[in-house]
């Protein structure tokens, strides 16, 4: 969208309002698809819910490329929605579930990884065809993001299912089977299905998952849900979609002024993202997730800050663009070492089986509504605060959630998902 942008509002003629509405709308059109998504994860399981997801992304890239106005544009955007609320949370639950407990850091984190190598692919696309005329280059930007979810939603059917789901079911068998694939020793894989039956054989409080969710959640429930929904708040509060969708933006206003260096800098910018998810990727079960969030809530705060002086004292110089880009590379670099790869997989792991799907569907459906709001008040936000006020207000977010995980947020590393509750009662 960031390099598309650009097209859509030359070819099309959008004016900044709609070009905010378009961008972020998607966030707010999902939220139907996320509160709905656990139920579906529950009934489905969660490997034809992720096939599903990928026949909804599929179908609403090909609509986009066609798209002839803005109206048609914004019904692709909520065809997409229901596919990307569905793998939001989906993804991310049956990584945790499926994953033992000394790489399940790991191996949630690759989620992420490969949303922005998605992210970085994009960028590329977009650097690539920015010589082509503006009708055409748009919509060629969007109608190769066909094929990935094509591929997904083939190899999505041969991975297993979700051990804690089949057992959720009662197909034990099935799900020891798996177990016995996904453990590191077949000792492993027996204790895993005896703790997995042991949450189904506790006493289990009266009413549906919600009532005990939200209307009458117990104090390690409340506890748990403040963790899920804060980590997801703060995540998108910090600022992470500006800089993804409007980095042409901020890089002009920093200074540089040609389309082809602008687009060049936001690749620089992928790049860096997505190799500091692999150095989060690399220590989050050596170091564990609660140091890595502390130093990246840090970091994204002491980022911010200097991009907000850059720009508070910019000369149209190529020194002032460089440091200003340098700036945007230090945030996406403490961004992706712990709040881009972490939430999700700490929010999903530390949830209950039994309320696993709908809680991670409640934590990201605050995470998308936060992303919509920052999404698409970034250009008006800059004309009421200017810029740098815009990251002088995230700065501040990025330090209120350190406190937060400070404050809040006990160590998971090396813990089974069934020892999560115990950790919490304390």
């Amino acid at each position: 969208m960031s390099g598309a942008e650009l097209f859509i509002r030359e070819d099309l003629g959008l004016t900044d309002t709609q070009v905010e509405l378009l961008a972020g709308s998607m966030n707010v059109f999902m939220l139907a698809s996320i509160l709905f998504s656990g139920w579906t994860a529950d009934l489905l399981g969660r490997r034809v819910t992720l096939v599903v997801a990928n026949a909804f992304l599929t179908a609403g890239a090909l609509a986009m490329s066609l798209g002839g106005g803005y109206a048609a544009l914004m019904a692709a955007r909520f065809v997409t929605s229901i596919g990307m609320g569905l793998a939001l949370v989906v993804a991310p639950v049956y990584n945790a579930e499926i994953s033992p407990p000394s790489t399940r850091g790991v191996l949630s984190s690759l989620l992420d990884i490969f949303i922005n190598v998605g992210i970085l692919l994009g960028y590329t696309s977009n650097y690539a065809l920015a010589d082509l005329p503006a009708h055409l280059a748009w919509r060629i930007m969007y109608a190769i993001g066909v094929l990935p979810p094509v591929l997904l939603a083939v190899g999505v059917l041969a991975m297993p299912e979700s051990p804690r789901w089949l057992a959720m079911r009662g197909r034990h068998a099935e799900a020891r089977a798996v177990l016995w694939r996904t453990s590191d020793t077949a000792e492993e894989a027996d204790v895993r299905l005896e703790d997995i039956k042991r949450t189904f054989d506790a006493p289990q409080a009266a009413g549906s998952v919600w009532q005990e969710l939200i209307v009458r959640p117990s104090a390690t429930v409340r506890r748990i849900l403040i963790c899920v929904v804060g980590l997801h708040f703060f995540q998108e509060a910090s600022g992470i979609d500006a800089v993804v969708l409007y980095s042409p933006l901020v890089f002009n206003k920093a200074g540089m002024s040609a389309t082809s260096s602008i687009l060049g800098a936001t690749v620089a910018v992928g790049v860096v993202k997505t190799c500091f998810i692999f150095v989060a990727m690399l220590l989050v079960d050596r170091v564990g997730r609660r140091p890595l969030l502390l130093a990246s809530a840090g970091g994204v705060a002491v980022s911010f800050t200097a991009l907000a002086l850059t720009l508070c004292v910019r000369e149209t110089s190529s020194a002032s663009a460089a440091a200003s880009v340098a700036s945007v590379m230090a945030f996406v670099a403490a961004f992706s070492v712990g709040f881009g790869p972490l939430a999700s997989t700490y929010a999903a792991e530390i949830m209950p089986l039994r309320l696993r799907a709908q809680g991670a569907g409640l934590g990201m459906a605050v995470n998308r509504l936060t992303c919509g709001a920052v999404s698409m008040s970034f250009i008006s936000l800059a004309g009421w605060i200017t810029m740098p006020g815009c990251f002088f207000l995230y700065a501040g977010v990025a330090a209120t959630a350190c406190v937060f995980v400070h404050l809040r947020l006990p160590e998971t590393r090396g813990r089974s998902l069934e020892d999560m509750e115990a950790l919490f009662a304390k």
